[in-house]
């Protein structure tokens, strides 16, 4: 879900619950209109950006910078002042509070990944807190992938860990630095796509590139463990965005959706600006709910996660393929309320982007929807045909499966998706 953190709730959101049929009405979003469009602009900018960063930084005054850096997010909006102004809040960073340092960190790694080396390093080198050094790590090693070289990691690991969290987070960043994103350490697409695998439950699959930046596409697979197919016989797919606004890596808050296993548990709506009125599916990550609802089992009597449950969802033959792990990582390091969505966001703020015409999220999985600029009138709904198809293939009780293929550098594509279907699973 395009998730907003609270300092940033009463700046950014405001709430517009919209009665709607999902199929005989049509749906409105009055958001959507030009002129609310650009009013919310203004706002951002003029209210959210610019008098916050005004302010002069100091403790009492940093909930009103991060606030900035969401918003200056959000639309990708630099300015020459704006650059100033995140200068002098890189310049000292290791004076402010863990929270102010997470976002600015987020914000660097969003718009000035080149900017801040020097400032960051410092910081790296200072810190005890295990999720500032991991994105103080992250934002480092985009610019230099051997960093770590020659550095003890398990003693800077053992250092940094204090309770289970922290574990997840500094497990995920070793595993990055030890297996670069190019390394080819397994592929568990086969295993993914077995009759066998999941059998009788709906599985939603989100195929997407290492790249972020291309959409993937997502798929519908009934309790038969068939494919669903649309109203011309071919199998059923829709583009889908699995990219945060700040690309961050899948085990850090707000970053890309991690890949692995979801709970699907339903359908909901939202009234939020970004996300819109069109219908959701609501899912859920390993420590973020029980074990008994994450296997749908009333029966388990055992409340604790650990890497043996989730493996017992998995084919044997991956159970040790790390990247599927994804999701188990970021509920263990504490992530919550990804799901899968539309949107609302106006797309120009990405004019230019690999993705455009498809928006970020927070880490949601997001796909594309159009509104008139004149009356907000829904005029197409990727989402709308997914929640079609789920509830044409059951229902949303089963789980969503989020699964990287490869590496080219392009959308994903249906010819692709089926070439790797053995025969029988496609129809």
């Amino acid at each position: 879900m395009l998730k907003i953190i609270p300092l940033a709730t009463s700046l950014f959101l405001f709430f517009s619950f919209i009665a709607f049929s999902q199929t005989e009405n049509p749906v409105y979003y009055n958001g959507a209109t030009r002129e609310k469009r650009n009013s919310l602009y203004r706002n951002i900018v003029q209210n959210t950006i610019t008098k916050n960063l005004s302010f002069p930084l100091n403790a009492d005054t940093e909930d009103k910078w991060t606030n900035a850096f969401w918003g200056m997010e959000l639309l990708q909006y630099k300015s020459p002042w704006t650059d100033g102004r995140i200068h002098l809040a890189f310049d000292s960073i290791e004076k402010r509070s863990t929270g102010f340092q997470r976002a600015l960190l987020e914000l660097g790694y969003t718009s000035y990944t080149e900017s801040f080396i020097k400032q960051v390093t410092s910081l790296l080198n200072h810190t005890r807190d295990a999720k500032v050094f991991a994105m103080s790590a992250e934002y480092l090693l985009v610019n230099n992938r051997n960093f770590f070289a020659g550095i003890n990691l398990e003693d800077k690991k053992n250092r940094l860990i204090r309770n289970e969290k922290d574990e997840a987070i500094t497990s995920q960043l070793f595993y990055n630095i030890q297996h670069p994103p190019h390394q080819k350490n397994c592929n568990p697409v086969e295993g993914l796509l077995s009759r066998d695998f999941l059998k009788h439950h709906t599985i939603l699959y989100s195929f997407q590139r290492r790249n972020r930046n291309y959409p993937g596409l997502a798929m519908v697979r009934d309790t038969l463990g068939n494919f669903i197919t649309d109203e011309t016989g071919a199998v059923f797919s829709v583009p889908q965005l699995a990219r945060s606004i700040n690309n961050l890596p899948g085990y850090l808050t707000n970053g890309n959706t991690p890949q692995g296993i979801f709970r699907m548990y339903g359908f909901d709506t939202s009234k939020t600006t970004f996300i819109g009125p069109t219908t959701n599916i609501q899912l859920t990550m390993p420590f973020e709910t029980s074990l008994q609802h994450f296997f749908n089992d009333s029966t388990i009597t055992d409340s604790l996660w650990t890497e043996e449950w989730y493996k017992k969802l998995l084919p044997p033959d991956i159970n040790n393929c790390r990247p599927v792990y994804g999701s188990f990582y970021a509920g263990k390091a504490g992530r919550t309320e990804i799901i899968a969505h539309g949107t609302t966001v106006d797309p120009a703020y990405y004019a230019g982007e690999i993705y455009y015409p498809q928006t970020p999220t927070m880490g949601c999985l997001c796909t594309k929807e159009t509104w008139s600029d004149v009356d907000g009138k829904r005029l197409e709904s990727d989402q709308q045909k997914l929640t079609n198809a789920v509830q044409k293939a059951g229902g949303a009780n089963g789980y969503c499966v989020v699964i990287e293929i490869d590496d080219m550098q392009k959308p994903v594509t249906i010819h692709e998706i089926l070439s790797l279907l053995k025969p029988g699973t496609s129809k």
